[in-house]
């Protein structure tokens, strides 16, 4: 065998999985077990968001090492799902070069997410989340028509010439929220702060903080760091390119949300955790599952609020169910647990405390900006806290990661 080529495609299928959203962790666990298989003498691989290193020696050979360069990472989760299938097929039958490089191509020519599908997901995403922050119909309506030609069309076409997630993150909130602010003023939504809850949250990914927070956990402190800063980059150019729009279209016309009835978040927080999973490209069905999960964490956050009177333990209890369940759900599915974790977790995404801490920054109203300093830090940490105690149970179920 060429250890050669085999380390090169082996390195393909783990960098293509960090580019899907895989946690790096999961692709260096997952290069690992495929590489081993082919009963190496030695083995190390060291993975970050932005580089793979692996050295590899056959038996009776020579040291061989390859560096890879990652230059952009996204959301394709059923891309990492069928990467994540051939690494196991992989680890069971060692297949030779020339056939993992077959299915692999093969994975990556699979058939594109239909065109329909993204306007859905993103509109399902955005208005799911405005509804839960108060939006009335008339404001859904104005949420719906800004979702899809800003953030999803002209997002689209962003996307395809800037790389850099600040300018993007950037432009698109400023957009979105003129355009809220100007259809406000010519009385066209009666609650643009709301709305733009909502469309903010498309772009405000529990991605990097989750998996961050997971990397964390698990001391992969590089990683860790790593994912939780460019997640906080994202969400400052998100909350500067608000705070613009207010600066231009300022006015009275911004007060905390008012929460509607509880039926209305469960089916809401259910409606746009299921398409955050399609914005980020899962399964139909995958998504479904998000989408419950999504609906059952915002159940735990309101039961344990209401009982305890505690936005700290009811994050806890919202966060560590979504991480149980993750677990499960990837067993079910045979499918990485990110899947579900990063999106099932938004309910709990600090996205309103985002917008409100702007806010009181442009007011000047420097009492609510630190408050909601304060209540982004305590909510990152229950979350964090969430998941470390799911990640300390699933240690004595089993040791084996999916």
């Amino acid at each position: 065998m060429d250890y050669e080529l085999l380390l090169n495609e082996i390195i393909n299928i783990g960098k293509e999985m960090i580019k899907s959203g895989a946690e790096t962790d999961r692709a260096e666990d997952s290069m690992y077990r495929m590489l081993e298989s082919y009963h190496l003498e030695q083995c190390s691989v060291f993975a970050i968001q932005s580089d793979i290193q692996a050295t590899i020696k056959p038996v009776g050979g020579h040291f061989i090492t390859q560096i890879r360069r990652i230059h952009k990472v996204g959301f394709n989760y059923d891309r990492l799902d069928y990467l994540n299938n051939l690494s196991r097929y992989i680890c069971k039958n060692t297949p030779s070069v020339e056939e993992i490089r077959e299915k692999y191509e093969g994975v990556m020519e699979r058939k594109p997410q239909p065109e329909y599908l993204k306007y859905l997901a993103a509109v399902m995403g955005g208005v799911g989340f405005g509804v839960y922050f108060g939006c009335d119909p008339l404001d859904t309506v104005v949420g719906i028509i800004i979702c899809v030609l800003i953030e999803v069309y002209l997002g689209n076409l962003l996307d395809k010439k800037e790389h850099n997630l600040v300018v993007y993150n950037l432009v698109i909130a400023f957009l979105s929220s003129a355009a809220v602010f100007l259809a406000g003023k010519i009385g066209f939504g009666h609650h643009p702060d709301r709305i733009v809850l909502g469309l903010n949250m498309v772009l405000i990914s529990g991605l990097g903080v989750a998996n961050g927070i997971r990397d964390v956990v698990n001391r992969a402190f590089l990683s860790g760091i790593l994912n939780i800063a460019n997640a906080c980059l994202g969400a400052i150019a998100i909350a500067c390119g608000t705070g613009l729009a207010m600066v231009l279209f300022q006015g009275d016309m911004y007060e905390m949300y008012i929460a509607p009835s509880i039926a209305v978040q469960l089916i809401s927080c259910g409606v746009a955790s299921m398409g955050f999973a399609l914005v980020f490209k899962a399964a139909v069905k995958q998504s479904f599952y998000a989408g419950v999960g999504g609906a059952v964490n915002c159940a735990c956050y309101l039961l344990v609020q209401h009982y305890q009177g505690s936005d700290f333990a009811a994050v806890i209890a919202g966060s560590a169910f979504v991480a149980a369940y993750a677990y499960l759900m990837s067993r079910v599915h045979r499918a990485p647990a990110t899947i579900f974790l990063t999106t099932s977790i938004m309910p709990v995404i600090p996205g309103a405390t985002l917008f409100y801490l702007m806010h009181g920054l442009v007011q000047a109203d420097y009492a609510l900006a630190s408050q909601q300093t304060i209540l982004l830090a305590q909510t990152c940490m229950a979350i964090a806290f969430g998941f470390l105690i799911i990640e300390i149970v699933t240690r004595y179920i089993g040791t084996r990661k999916i």
